[in-house]
């Protein structure tokens, strides 16, 4: 198993209030990303090859993987909030000198759903060519032709075809399939399993939105699969007990006070989750 990466330290209160008095600058309501990591204690994280950071909105875990992944270096596809801050604040951090290989990239819902939605515009224009194709088609086949000259050779193979070809064949024949036969779920698995390839680092940023209880242990299993067979280093965001119980994976509780490791079955969503099932048992029991 890979360890592309095996530390990351954020600034602490006192470096963010070295860096606050060197300023002269007092217009600005806000300072993200400083204050946030800092008010919750978090200072160091210890990677493993699978690394989870759970704990509520709020705690601090998108912004946590949005620092590394800018420190890093990372590909990226959807844009993110980056203050005039940003630059300052990554100047504090220290990655232990980590160096991820090429094609590492942080991905997170953001990135998922501008996918759906390209592949719905491109089904969309699809949709309407195909409307195009049969009306074509018809026209075509029981069009009254004549070959006069070489401006009509293209008209020729078109006539010919829709009278060689079912009205099916004809379209499949002229249009690129159909990028929606898949659910929106099946959809982002399969964004996942494209863009994660082997010997890379990737931060993954609450992977479970858009995936059904039983896409999320599809993809842990996938997650689990890249990290022991496939060179690949995984820190991920999430709130799934699904990806939470990942075999061998370090899960840092953010809602804790300090930060700390704990096991998966000691967090409060599991243990909630627990609860409710074992309230329920009796019911199960009578399916």
């Amino acid at each position: 198993m890979a360890l592309y990466l095996q530390e990351f330290r954020f600034p602490d209160k006192d470096a963010e209030w070295r860096f606050f008095t060197a300023q002269r600058m007092t217009c600005y309501d806000s300072f993200y990303p400083f204050q946030v990591l800092s008010d919750r204690g978090l200072g160091r994280l210890e990677f493993a090859p699978v690394t989870i950071l759970y704990g509520g909105n709020g705690c601090g875990k998108t912004t946590a993987l949005n620092i590394m992944a800018e420190k890093l270096g990372l590909a990226r596809d959807a844009a993110f909030n980056r203050t005039a801050f940003f630059p300052d604040y990554l100047r504090l951090c220290d990655d232990g000198g980590a160096a991820p290989p090429e094609g590492s990239r942080i991905i997170t819902s953001d990135d998922v759903f501008a996918w759906m939605l390209d592949l719905r515009a491109l089904n969309d224009g699809i949709d309407r060519r195909r409307e195009e194709v049969f009306a074509e088609y018809a026209d075509a086949r029981y069009a009254h032709f004549q070959l006069h000259s070489l401006e009509d050779y293209e008209r020729l193979k078109q006539v010919n075809a829709a009278r060689s070809k079912t009205k099916s064949r004809y379209a499949r024949s002229r249009l690129m399939g159909n990028a929606r036969t898949r659910s929106n779920g099946e959809s982002a698995y399969l964004y996942f399993t494209q863009k994660i390839t082997e010997n890379a680092l990737y931060l993954l940023d609450e992977p479970e939105n858009s995936l059904a209880p039983a896409r999320q242990l599809e993809l842990a299993g996938f997650l689990q699969d890249a990290a022991r067979f496939f060179v690949c280093q995984l820190v991920i965001a999430t709130h799934s007990p699904f990806l939470l119980a990942m075999q061998g994976a370090k899960v840092y509780d953010l809602d804790a006070d300090p930060p700390r490791p704990r096991r998966w079955t000691e967090l409060e969503n599991v243990r909630t989750y627990r609860q409710f099932f074992a309230d329920h048992a009796a019911e199960f029991e009578t399916d």
